[in-house]
């Protein structure tokens, strides 16, 4: 890395004045900051999609899955889990409360993993008839109650938004937060918000951006010297709120001792008692697990082994559970390929007609009951004609297990591609899923340009999907879309629901976050055979979890590497951060340019006209396939400074569409953690028109535009899943002290031809690739693993 001037090598521009972009002022009660009409957050990483008020119940993330059938809700797992949670909360009763306490303790969490059960078995009910096809509650109401001369559907929320709204004054919360807030309280707490805020004003901790401080005042406000410090119902509150927070960074769970530890630094006098009554009212669910990991103390065969305590959200305990579930199902009820030829095509043989027709259906690609089963001997030919040493190992692993973790890079993409042409080839129902359009549409081009009849069994023609297209998910996620990707077929459902798949390879793995997890586990049918493929070096999931890393620390299954190497001058430089070492690296084309910067204004002028002049000119790269990658939104050289100094070069305008102009780059996030790159076409009152990655168009409505940023600049969460042929990292220095060796592999490696990086963090670069590999992150699917299925690998 020892270049160090411009890749055009042109003569430096005078330094113009430098650009900052003021800090938006956060409402007083809603803490949220609004630039442009729109809302964002100043968190480094983790709040990169929209804020929790955009998904609530309208937009939503996956829904945590129920077990598939009671039997699941009463299997060995679940109920040992549902004693361990019993457990759990008679030891945190007995160090807070008497004994009495604990016995009411015990009771009433076995009542709740009851409920539980009651719930699954309701769900299951509702599944088996299709859902929503018995109309009911709120939907079903509305029609009857204009029968009978009632308010409407839009009187009936008017009059509770005016209901909300009044408390919320009387709280004092500022005029210009109230309907943004009110909104957010009937979306989470229906039309009964007004009176559950009367009743707990703290419930308002549960709005996005609500802090600590503003919900003790507005409880103040609404009941004066009753509104104590040491209220339950502020504890409680607070208990659930920091889990939250915890979730927010990542966290599935929380210890015991760091949560008590957070409510005593918020003022609160009892948090043993506060967690107690959070675990009894079911908002909050207890483990006892054993510590594992590096920091765990090795202990003799005599001892037992050094346990702790873990409090999560039910929500993301449920989803945890349900992830491990389903992965152990799925390895439970594997049947092993039998020797012989009978039931299997030998490799590049198409299925007989008759076969291939029994299988098909109307639903998708051999969406059928029945499924061919490969021998032994036909995967095994398969093998030996793999086109390299790491096909053949995959291929093998694939063959005699059900799950598989693959690791590897872009480069190890080929991998995946020969493995889904080799297994369509034996007459699978073979699919790939992947993060992005861009992983599917990179993978689809390694295919074979010929498919078989089997690949062309596909709806869509060839089997690589997003996974938002795989679960269903793209009618939710693209409302309103058209074109190229709109409408993308997959491969069908069963009649239990379950995909039709044989094999499901899924790339990006280490971006799925818990509660998606478990939606694909939960969807897919007994011995179904999963690949989850990904680079394990690059970041975590937006969402709480490591699902990736927990079950490459488990070692449930086995694990195949890629020996496909990166030889490019940036596959160097990456794959030397992945071990710790940033290393300097030839790069006779301008691969690798590194940039030092005085400062967070010098570093902004820098990575402007890297974009705009001096990668196009030297190496041909247009601006519009460069990005700008930075460590957070706010700050001098943030992604709001960045996008602001980028469209006042490349597309200057008033923002006359909430903000934007047509031909401003952006990013859509129509989910938490999904980030689509595009352009706006144009605007009007029905919303702003956009052309996204993939070839589809969208037309986003007003209420929907706080779901858009501008896109010339991103944050490394917002680009996983995706590369771009030329990127320039921008370091500032303000932003040193949280970079980690995962950032920086992630940011560096989503450089296909040229990297530029813009430094101004000093020795603090160096010092994270070599000492601090990842934020940490507290979860339990480690732990349930290791309980329920063997560390043979």
């Amino acid at each position: 890395m020892s270049q160090t001037q411009d890749p055009g090598e042109g003569p430096q521009e005078t330094e113009p004045e430098a650009r900052t972009v003021p800090e938006p002022v956060a409402e007083p009660v809603a803490g949220r900051s609004v630039e442009n009409g729109r809302s964002v957050t100043d968190e480094p990483e983790a709040a990169d999609g929209p804020s929790v008020t955009d998904g609530l119940e309208a937009a939503g993330q996956p829904p945590v899955p129920e077990p598939r059938s009671e039997a699941a809700a009463s299997s060995p797992d679940a109920a040992s889990r549902n004693a361990n949670a019993t457990n759990a909360a008679n030891a945190t009763t007995a160090n807070a409360a008497t004994t009495d306490a604990a016995t009411t303790a015990a009771g009433q969490t076995a009542d709740g993993a009851q409920r539980a059960a009651e719930v699954a078995a309701l769900a299951e009910a509702i599944r088996a008839i299709g859902g929503g096809a018995t109309a009911s509650g709120p939907a079903a109401a509305a029609p009857a109650a204009a029968a009978a001369g009632g308010p409407s559907a839009d009187q009936a929320r008017e009059t509770a938004l005016r209901a909300v709204g009044e408390v919320l004054s009387a709280g004092g919360a500022p005029a210009p937060a109230v309907a943004g807030l009110a909104t957010a309280a009937l979306a989470a707490f229906g039309e009964g918000a007004a009176e559950a805020l009367r009743e707990d004003p703290w419930t308002l901790l549960a709005l996005p951006g609500v802090r600590p401080e503003q919900a003790d005042g507005f409880a103040r406000a609404l009941l004066g010297s009753q509104a104590g410090p040491g209220d339950p119902r502020r504890g409680q509150a607070l208990a659930v709120w920091l889990l939250e927070q915890a979730a927010v960074r990542g966290h599935s769970a929380l210890e015991a001792g760091e949560l008590q530890a957070g409510l005593a630094k918020l003022g609160l006098p009892e948090p043993e008692k506060a967690i107690q009554e959070a675990v009894l009212d079911g908002r909050v669910m207890p483990f006892q697990e054993e510590e594992t990991g590096p920091g765990a103390h090795p202990v003799a065969e005599d001892e037992e082994p050094p346990m702790r305590m873990l409090l999560a959200l039910e929500r993301l305990a449920l989803a945890e559970d349900s992830a491990a579930d389903g992965l152990v199902r799925i390895m439970s009820t594997f049947e092993p390929p039998a020797a012989g030829t009978d039931g299997a095509a030998e490799p590049g043989e198409e299925l007989a007609d008759e076969e291939s027709t029994a299988r098909e259906s109307t639903d998708g690609d051999f969406a059928g009951e029945e499924a061919v089963r490969p021998t032994t001997e036909a995967w095994e030919a398969a093998a030996a004609a793999a086109p390299s040493a790491s096909v053949a190992a995959l291929l093998r692993a694939v063959a005699a297990h059900p799950l598989v973790l693959h690791t590897g890079d872009a480069a190890a993409r080929a991998e995946l591609a020969a493995l889904l042409a080799a297994a369509r080839g034996l007459g699978l129902r073979a699919w790939s899923a992947a993060w992005s359009e861009h992983g599917r549409d990179a993978l689809a081009a390694l295919l074979p340009t010929e498919p078989t009849e089997a690949t062309e069994a596909g709806a869509a023609g060839i089997p690589s999907l997003t996974l938002a297209e795989l679960l269903g998910a793209g009618a939710r996620a693209t409302a309103g879309t058209t074109g190229a990707g709109a409408g993308a077929g997959g491969p069908g459902r069963a009649a239990d629901g379950s995909l039709a798949v044989d094999l499901l390879i899924v790339q990006d793995a280490p971006l799925l976050d818990l509660e998606l997890a478990a939606t694909l586990v939960e969807s897919l049918a007994d011995g179904t055979r999963l690949v989850l493929s990904g680079d394990p070096g690059q970041l975590w999931s937006a969402g709480p979890g490591r699902l990736f890393a927990d079950l490459l620390a488990a070692k449930p299954c086995p694990v195949v590497a890629s020996r496909t190497p990166d030889l490019s001058p940036i596959g160097e430089l990456v794959s030397g951060i992945g071990i710790g070492e940033l290393q300097s690296v030839e790069a006779p084309e301008k691969e690798v340019v590194i940039l030092t910067a005085r400062g967070a204004g010098e570093a902004v002028h820098r990575a402007i006209q890297l974009l705009t002049d001096s990668i196009p000119r030297a190496l041909g790269i247009p601006a519009e396939q460069t990005v700008l990658l930075t460590p957070g939104h706010g700050g001098e050289a943030g992604t709001r400074a960045l996008n602001s100094a980028a469209k006042a070069q490349l597309n200057p305008g008033p923002g006359r569409f909430a903000g934007f102009d047509p031909g401003d780059r952006v990013v859509y996030s129509p989910l938490p953690g999904v980030n689509r790159p595009g352009s706006v076409l144009g605007g009007d009152g029905a919303g702003l028109r956009l052309a996204l990655a993939g070839g589809e168009e969208l037309l986003l409505p007003p209420t929907q535009v706080d779901r858009l940023r501008h896109g010339w600049a991103l944050t490394a969460h917002q680009a996983v899943g995706r590369r771009w042929p030329g990127v320039v990292v921008v370091l500032p220095e303000d932003t040193a002290a949280g970079l980690t060796r995962q950032w920086v592999y992630t940011a560096f490696g989503r450089a296909e031809r040229h990297l530029s990086v813009v430094h101004a963090a000093g020795p603090a670069l160096a010092q994270a690739v070599a000492e601090r590999p990842a934020t940490p992150r507290t979860t339990r699917l480690r732990a349930i693993l290791a309980e329920h299925a063997e560390q043979a690998y």
